[in-house]
């Protein structure tokens, strides 16, 4: 079982056609895929590549050594799975990687209901300002905004995230509201730089149409909750996500403008490694947790507020 590394490494790297290829994919340095290779043939005492600063071709030995390789890689699998789903009870440790806003507020109290039912389950939840590299970060699930950012992950939707635009009453008093997306030019706009696209500009929609608003205002942040906070105390408008406006829509401190226009939708995904994909602990969380928002998918359809 010791060699299995360099059966998984050298699978990929013969899928690639060239070392720069196979390095982006695993993220290293051409020099550390080159070096891994050497140190893999040293050790068989066999050529497994012919490589040219552009393209791979696999030896005779490579090609053997790749067949068999997928052989044993596969028994291994079916091992790991027969197990894995004979196994009633889930157990062991399950690394969940959220954002800190939602994780506070909706991943936590999630996971607590889950630890007294699965006992056995050893969680550690880890939140960061942004989703983590899963597969480098040896994470099993990530919360995850918007679809799967590529295909080498599987995702299921656990809910529905619509994302408003509000404002407190106190910032409205004396104003007249928006009327069109247009208007919004004339308001003062609490901005969130959450990624490298343009933070100032908003895509929204009604359902049918889509227009994009080049906004402005004297406070941005690139965290969330903040922006939200500022226009809780009226200094302008905010997008942002319905998981956490709702309980100030609910209580009347925040009230929603424009509708039906509203930002794009950043619906809620729970992400996993393929390799993941039959692991109990991880299916029985996957379950839990699309129980568990099961109101929110199932009122999406009738654009309830849910949350």
């Amino acid at each position: 079982m010791k060699h299995t590394p360099d059966l998984n490494f050298f699978s990929l790297l013969a899928s690639q056609p060239s070392l720069a290829a196979a390095s982006l994919e695993l993220g290293v340095t051409p020099p550390a895929v080159s070096r891994r290779l050497a140190q893999l043939e040293q050790r068989l005492g066999v050529r497994l590549l012919n490589r040219t600063t552009r393209r791979l071709s696999l030896t005779p030995e490579g090609e053997r050594y790749l067949e068999e390789g997928a052989r044993i890689l596969r028994e291994i699998e079916g091992l790991e799975r027969s197990l894995s789903a004979g196994s009633d009870v889930p157990h062991g440790v399950l690394r969940i990687n959220a954002t800190f806003g939602f994780g506070r507020r909706h991943l936590s109290p999630a996971i607590s209901e889950f630890r007294r039912l699965y006992p056995s389950v050893e969680i550690v939840l880890q939140l960061t300002d942004r989703n983590l590299d899963l597969t480098a970060n040896a994470m099993d699930i990530g919360i995850h905004f918007g679809p799967p950012p590529d295909q080498r992950i599987l995702a299921r939707k656990i809910a529905p995230n619509r994302r408003f635009l509000c404002a407190a009453p106190a910032y409205l008093q004396g104003r007249a509201e928006p009327t069109s997306p247009r208007d919004l030019q004339r308001h003062a706009c609490i901005v969130i730089r959450e990624n490298n696209t343009a933070f100032n500009n908003w895509q929204l929609s009604d359902g049918q149409h889509q227009q994009m608003v080049k906004v402005s205002g004297g406070l941005s942040t690139n965290f969330g909750e903040i922006a939200v906070d500022w226009a809780l105390a009226g200094h302008g408008i905010v997008l942002r996500s319905e998981w956490d406006l709702a309980p100030y829509l609910r209580s009347g401190q925040l009230r929603r403008l424009l509708a039906p226009w509203e930002g794009t939708p950043s619906d809620i995904y729970a992400i996993y490694p393929k390799r993941h994909n039959l692991s109990s602990k991880v299916r029985v969380f996957l379950d839990f947790l699309a129980a568990k928002f099961a109101d929110q998918r199932s009122l999406e359809a009738a654009n309830a507020q849910v949350w």
